[in-house]
């Protein structure tokens, strides 16, 4: 059997004997990890440890949500704090060499943590550009309310973690920024036309299109698609996505268990694969869940899998550095320590 394209969480802080089963048979492409499966950096070295010899590929992707701020997985006592987007982008309104710098050196201390567990992929950078009045669910998780700002400290994020070892992932493509509800509940509809989000939304995207993996946005644009959101809309993934953006990377979707979703998991699973994402999403670590979603998983092959390999080829050991040195320059641009 080939590998799945699929990502998949799990339930706890180790594997149960039916996850483990389940995964040898199914071959996830990727794992992802949450709050719930992390204690400290010995139980974290070994969860991934077992994800790995599950499919027995050193270099599987293991994800996790690292972004700084109120996004994070990793916290304190065991792991060091870091700033949001938007507090990285304070720094960049008033000196853009700072700003640049301080996205890189908090990309590149993350990385660091996330290699020293066994993570090699952070879904990072937001390249949302929010508007006022738009529901709170990326707010000060993004850089700014402009494309420059965002595609500038989007790039500095990326590289940072790219020297680090660890793989971006670009989210929410193609835009999350003006949706009046989170995903994670209710399904957003944006009613800007195509022109506004060309110039704004789509464009931060554009900036960053020659980076290997984008996340989807669980988004309806009415007037490009009425009845689908980006995941399940082969109109926004063709013409706008691979189109107008020029993204040649490997697209996931976001998360199949959000509420934004219709249909059962069957369903789901064979819409965003229909709609021409590569891989799909599994974060709650609900075996049933999973099991549906594996059903309808097709192999990774044709274009799917040269983009994984592609992504899969950026791995490479992190640069050398002096953490401690880099931590000591973080830490000064800012009045209270991290």
């Amino acid at each position: 059997m080939g590998i799945k394209a699929l990502i998949a969480g799990c339930s706890g802080l180790e594997l149960t004997q039916d996850e483990k089963q389940f995964f040898r048979d199914e071959l996830p492409w990727g794992f992802i990890v949450f709050a719930r499966n992390i204690d400290n950096p010995d139980q974290l070295r070994g969860l991934c440890s077992e994800m790995r010899e599950c499919v027995g590929r050193e270099n599987v992707p293991i994800l996790v949500d690292q972004e700084g701020g109120r996004v994070r997985r990793l916290k304190p006592p065991h792991w060091h704090d870091y700033h949001s987007g938007q507090i990285l982008g304070d720094l960049y309104r008033q000196d853009k060499a700072t700003g640049l710098r301080a996205a890189w050196l908090q990309s590149r201390l993350m990385a660091a943590d996330l290699i020293d567990v066994g993570l090699n992929v952070d879904c990072l950078p937001v390249l949302d550009v929010p508007v006022k009045g738009a529901h709170d669910v990326i707010g000060d998780r993004a850089y700014g309310y402009d494309v420059e700002t965002v595609v500038a400290m989007g790039r500095s994020a990326s590289e940072g973690l790219l020297a680090g070892g660890v793989l971006p992932v670009i989210k929410h493509i193609p835009g999350h920024g003006r949706a009046g509800a989170d995903s994670h509940k209710d399904l957003p509809v944006v009613d800007s036309d195509l022109a506004e989000l060309e110039a704004t939304d789509f464009a931060a995207f554009v900036g960053l299109n020659d980076l290997p993996m984008a996340m989807t946005a669980h988004v309806v644009y009415s007037q490009l698609d009425a009845e689908a959101p980006a995941t399940t809309s082969k109109k926004i993934i063709n013409d706008v996505i691979r189109g107008f953006i020029g993204f040649d990377g490997l697209i996931m979707s976001d998360d199949l268990s959000m509420h934004a979703l219709s249909g059962d998991f069957s369903d789901r699973t064979q819409k965003a694969f229909a709609a021409g994402c590569d891989c799909v999403l599994h974060c709650n670590g609900v075996m049933e869940e999973m099991s549906i979603i594996a059903a309808h998983c097709p192999e990774l092959e044709g274009q799917a899998l040269v983009r994984a390999q592609a992504a899969e080829k950026l791995l490479v050991e992190p640069q050398k550095c002096d953490i401690a040195e880099l931590r000591a320059e973080y830490e000064g641009m800012f009045a209270v320590g991290v």
